[in-house]
């Protein structure tokens, strides 16, 4: 840590830093719209159609159908699971940095699994079973099926958990213990890159990156690690450590030991009265950008711009905080102006037409009302509606 070269900065500043790594001060052009999920260190996709819309606001004549074909007929785009075991868009060509650089939350899995299952050659077994099944996209039902018709595995249908879910799913036996098709998916990535296929019927389905990615190129563990931390830090910087820890999911002890490896290359500023920590090649930039007042922008549910730290005040005030962020960690679609939320909004859409309601924590001045208004009517041209109708209040 660079403590010589420590720096007094302001919030305002800070925002604009932020707005500009995330493309939200300007929308970065159409031919580079795969990158821009790598910019931002990930856009969130536990609900897909969140993570696709968070590709809108940032890329300039954007539409929903460039973003599917990104995903599914280019590839260039992928949807994985990454930091905190989530669902996000990712570039094809970096995905091997977030999964990899994300891996310590399934290895602690993979070794539980190991532990209660009392022998390792028969959970590195069916995983080998599992990769071998994945070579083309699978559903979960394919998966459990192809175990027990072509590997000789027994299944049984068991609760699944998650999200208040209590439909019962397979589970496969190994040893002392039954795993579920989902946590099977979950620990391989301690072993392989998997990625989601297209849906088959209404099932999701997973493939091995391998498969999947022309000129697949993996990364090793170590090294996808210092490079997730830096994207991190390009994206959501000033941060502290904690932050990093629980952006990535991480034990302390483990945030620890990879921010220690890129320390010598950050700079501790100070944002009126708080510290925080930055990359030292980025510290030009934060002290000299500037807001084109002002940036009105409408980011949807679970927006990687809100989840970057664990304190939310640097976006919202606590009296309207629980508004965005609210119970079983449902983050709400925001109005942002120059970085701040200004209000919650949402929206229904009924094939060619389109709803947009947006709800002020406060009176909007005109000139916000009306930039509302005109970023309402572009999401109805990124969702391909013709018919807009927007509501403020």
């Amino acid at each position: 840590m660079q403590e010589s070269k420590s720096v007094r900065v302001s919030w305002k500043q800070v925002a604009a830093f932020r707005l500009s790594r995330h493309h939200l001060s300007k929308r970065t052009p159409l031919a580079k719209l795969s990158s821009v999920p790598g910019d931002i260190a990930g856009a969130q996709a536990q609900v897909l159609l969140a993570g696709q819309m968070s590709i809108w606001p940032r890329v300039k004549g954007a539409m929903l159908q460039d973003v599917d074909s990104a995903l599914w007929k280019e590839h260039s785009l992928v949807r994985a699971w990454g930091m905190r075991g989530t669902m996000f868009l990712l570039p094809s060509d970096e995905l091997s940095v977030f999964v990899r650089g994300s891996v310590r939350r399934a290895a602690y899995n993979l070794n539980w699994a190991i532990r209660h299952s009392g022998s390792k050659e028969d959970v590195d077994k069916l995983l080998d079973r599992v990769a071998e099944i994945l070579e083309e996209p699978r559903t979960r039902t394919d998966l459990a099926q192809m175990l027990t018709e072509s590997h000789g595995y027994k299944t049984k249908s068991k609760a699944a958990g998650g999200w208040g879910d209590k439909r019962k799913v397979p589970h496969v036996k190994v040893g002392a213990i039954s795993l579920s098709m989902g946590f099977l998916l979950h620990i391989i990535r301690a072993r392989d890159v998997i990625c989601s296929g297209p849906n088959q019927g209404t099932e999701a389905s997973y493939v091995r990156a391998d498969k999947w990615i022309k000129n697949w190129k993996d990364v090793p563990q170590e090294r996808a690690e210092r490079e997730l931390l830096v994207k991190y830090l390009k994206a959501h910087g000033p941060a502290t450590i904690n932050d990093f820890a629980i952006w990535e999911g991480l034990y302390m002890k483990d945030a620890k030991d990879i921010w220690s490896r890129e320390s010598e290359n950050m700079v501790e500023v100070d944002i009126e009265g708080t510290k925080a920590s930055l990359l030292e090649s980025d510290l030009s930039e934060l002290e000299n950008v500037e807001i084109e007042e002002p940036v009105v922008r409408l980011v949807p549910y679970f927006d990687s711009f809100l989840l970057g730290h664990k304190s939310h005040l640097n976006i919202v005030d606590e009296k309207n905080r629980k508004k965005i962020y609210r119970n079983q960690g449902w983050v709400s679609p925001v109005l942002l102006v120059d970085g701040r939320a200004r209000g919650v909004w949402s929206h229904v859409q009924k094939k060619n037409d389109l709803e947009v309601k947006i709800t002020p924590f406060s009176k909007l001045s005109n000139q916000v009302s009306e930039r509302v208004k005109e970023e309402a009517s572009d999401l109805g041209r990124f969702l391909g509606c013709e018919n807009l109708k927007t509501i403020m209040g």
